[in-house]
This record gives structure tokens, C-alpha cells and sequence, in this order.
């Protein structure tokens, strides 16, 4: 059975968030990016709009831009409830209320809906998901993740988290997984030491990088894997 709709939960971030998120450098956003599993975020269209290039890929793709806007609406609501019944769990400074947190959101989405249907037809928003992604081996110099892994480690099993990590390093020379706690609960995951122990068995080097974003609060840090490849 296929992704169904009204499973998915729509939540998109901006350009400046992801730089922030992944300690993205000016050199940085001039290599071939992969985005994985960026759902509505902006970050593709406004690379796209300043000369980068990045593909997005995501099973949220294959919805139509209607079809993912009405979900975003149905689902807006109850994210802004759990933000404001949580709100000590957060780091109230770049964005000072929850108000300001749902505008910042709504407009990156509203940016990643006006360019969708034509980033749709230039192959920059692939419809796929982990642990198998529709990509060729070291098709991409870094892949970027953000609020899947270790996000979800209550849904999500290790197993699934072992086999994506090292499904990114087969597309990517470099690859980076933001944040490191379980969703809501401000924890680091119990999977980021054997998701290390099983990347390191590989030949990759990991690190564990602080980075200039802090909204859940302890999440700061972001896990950095550099491909044994690009290691001789």
C-alpha cells in the first residue's frame, strides 16, 4: 500500500533555516545538494531562484500542489496547538512566539507551492523516499536531512535509521542529518551512537558538529558523515 495523504504531516522550512540547521557555508551551497525528505520546505525554490542547484526528493511529490496545499491547511492547526501547548520546550529568540513561527512556516510553504509544479517538470522534486532512494551511487556531493531521522525514533526503528544513513552515503560524498533529538521531547535519540558504530564500520568518518540554530531547545547539533571515498 502506497503513501496515503492524509498520513503525511506538511511542515516546510526556509533557505536561511537550512543554512542555520546545517552549518551550510558559502562554498557549501555552490556543490550539488540533495534535499531528503524536505517536504514543503522552500529551501529548493529559493536555491533554484539564486543560480544552485538542488533536488528535493520526498513521497510528498506525488501529491499535486492542490492536493498538498488543502493537506497543509487540514494540518496547520493542530501543529500550531502542540507548538502553544509546548512552548517551554523551545527556544523563543529568532522567532519570538508561535504566532511568528506559523507566519515563518506558512510562507516558506507558500514559496515551495508556487514552485512546485515547475520544479516538478525540471526533475528537481523527486518523488522517493528512505531507505531506497531513486539516485545513482555518488550522484551528489551532500545530502541534507532535517526532522526525519532521529526525529521519529518512537515510529521509526533502527533498523530503518541504519539503512537510510547508509543509503545517503551511497548518493552523497557528504551527508547531514539535523537534529539529533526525538520530536517534542528535547532527548537525544538512543540511535545516534549505533547509527555511528554502523557508518564508522563502513569507512565513513562521523562528527557530531554544534550549528547556529537552536529552536528545540538542546537541538543544536547536527550529525556530519564524510564518505570514506572522500577520505583518501
Amino acid at each position: 500500500m502506497g503513501l496515503r495523504l492524509d498520513q503525511v504531516v506538511p511542515w516546510g522550512r526556509s533557505r536561511l533555516e537550512y543554512c542555520q540547521m546545517f552549518g551550510l557555508t558559502a562554498s557549501d551551497l555552490h556543490r550539488t545538494l540533495l534535499d531528503v525528505a524536505g517536504g514543503p520546505a522552500s529551501f529548493n525554490a529559493e536555491m533554484t531562484q539564486q543560480g544552485y542547484s538542488v533536488i528535493s526528493c520526498d513521497p510528498l511529490y506525488q501529491f499535486s500542489a492542490t492536493e498538498i496545499r488543502t493537506r497543509i491547511e487540514e494540518t496547520s492547526p493542530v501543529i500550531i496547538e502542540k507548538v502553544q501547548a509546548s512552548r517551554d520546550k523551545f527556544v523563543w529568540t529568532t522567532l519570538r512566539s508561535p504566532e511568528e513561527l506559523i507566519a515563518t512556516r506558512m510562507t516558506a510553504m507558500h514559496q515551495f507551492l508556487e514552485d512546485f509544479s515547475v520544479g516538478l517538470q525540471q526533475g528537481r522534486y523527486r518523488s522517493g523516499e528512505l531507505p531506497e532512494l531513486p539516485f545513482d551511487q555518488q550522484q551528489f556531493d551532500l545530502a541534507l536531512s532535517s526532522h526525519l531521522l532521529f526525529t521519529y525514533s518512537d515510529q521509526l526503528p533502527l533498523e530503518f535509521h541504519i539503512a537510510s544513513v547508509l543509503e545517503m552515503c551511497r548518493v552523497a560524498s557528504e551527508v547531514r542529518i539535523f537534529p539529533l533529538l526525538i520530536n517534542m521531547t528535547g532527548e537525544r535519540s538512543g540511535f545516534v551512537q549505533p547509527v555511528i558504530d554502523a557508518v564508522r564500520s563502513q569507512g565513513h568518518r562521523v562528527e557530531i558538529c554544534t550549528v547556529p540554530y537552536e529552536f528545540q531547545k538542546g537541538g543544536n547539533e547536527m550529525m556530519k558523515i564524510t564518505h570514506s571515498r572522500s577520505l583518501k
